[in-house]
């Protein structure tokens, strides 16, 4: 499946520890806001939500990019990271945590005077989440500590689109990368991203961007229509790659004047949708860096995203990565298979 040409992947974004609570529907009136979205908080209101949970949390490493880079990692990819973390136990589990699926932490930056991020992400019985996210010391990474120094060596650069939020770092992102030669694929993230960003957007993805990542809700709010084929025509005339995920319905994928309709992997049971896009633009990077067809990335998108939700978090144990292999490598054998005939 690895190419010895493969590109090398850097992942910039904020590397947040995910605190993951399964609640009653009803426990969202006591949050607010918008089901399925993703709001910002201070500490205090983190703590505040944290103590009115009906439920104890699980622990594990996240943030968007990261779950993409952590994915490509375990299988084996070349991947780095660059974010900041705190000096805390948070800290120590996340950079433990991606060194051991085999990523280069080397490009880890610290603030010991902030804790490490946090995301509450509320899983609700129909398995959608809901997330609040306290950015401690991820969202102190200034702009100014961003170089092309820490994309050398690097082939390509997956960015998460809630860097969004801080403009300037955005900007320092995709300059950086773009300089030091990098081709860069970003991850819309979520619908508020896009709305806040709504007016730099077209020009960054123009300018800078070779692929974007996008759900039909992203699409949407960056065209303004609910056909998923309208989002693809609509981003498409900025990035030569679009890929629009659609849950359970699959995939819209392009390429330049190439479109593919892509299936879904069907999921046993769906327990939690969290990180589920980031795992699915993780099979879709390893095909495409790895020289596969766009048909073939797609799959690797599917099956990955699959998995993803068979299991609480955005990160695949042991066995589901194992289970992942085997079904990489059916699905090139599948295509060799009718190509041959």
């Amino acid at each position: 499946m690895l190419s010895p040409h493969a590109k090398r992947v850097i992942g910039v974004g904020s590397p947040i520890v995910d605190l993951l609570a399964e609640i009653p529907e009803a426990h969202l009136t006591v949050v607010g806001g918008e089901k399925g979205g993703m709001e910002l908080v201070d500490h205090a209101a983190m703590l505040g939500h944290i103590e009115k949970l009906p439920s104890q949390t699980r622990t594990a490493p996240g943030g968007s990019a990261a779950n993409t880079i952590f994915a490509m990692a375990q299988f084996d990819h070349p991947a780095a990271f660059l974010g900041k973390l705190g000096e805390d136990d948070h800290a120590t589990l996340y950079h433990h945590e991606f060194a051991r699926r085999g990523g280069d932490t080397s490009r880890f930056k610290r603030n010991p005077g902030a804790p490490t991020a946090v995301c509450l992400s509320l899983i609700t019985p129909d398995s959608q989440r809901t997330m609040r996210t306290f950015l401690g010391a991820a969202a102190t990474l200034d702009p100014h500590e961003v170089s092309v120094d820490d994309f050398r060596g690097h082939g390509h650069a997956h960015i998460e689109g809630y860097l969004a939020f801080n403009r300037d770092l955005l900007v320092a992102v995709l300059e950086a990368a773009h300089q030091a030669g990098c081709t860069i694929s970003l991850s819309l993230g979520s619908f508020e991203v896009v709305h806040a960003a709504k007016d730099i957007l077209p020009d960054l993805l123009t300018r800078y961007v070779d692929m974007v990542f996008a759900n039909e809700d992203e699409a949407e709010a960056f065209c303004g229509d609910a056909d998923p084929e309208r989002g693809l025509e609509a981003l498409g005339a900025h990035c030569e790659t679009v890929a629009i995920t659609l849950g359970s319905d699959g995939a819209w994928v392009r390429h330049g004047g190439q479109v593919h309709r892509a299936e879904s992997v069907r999921a046993e049971q769906v327990v939690d949708t969290t990180g589920a896009g980031d795992l699915w633009a993780a099979g879709f990077l390893l095909g495409r860096l790895n020289g596969h067809s766009l048909e073939v990335a797609a799959r690797f998108g599917a099956i990955l995203g699959s998995l993803g939700v068979q299991r609480v978090g955005a990160s695949l144990d042991n066995d589901a990565a194992a289970a992942a292999r085997a079904l990489l490598a059916q699905a090139l054998d599948d295509f060799a298979a009718t190509a041959a005939g």
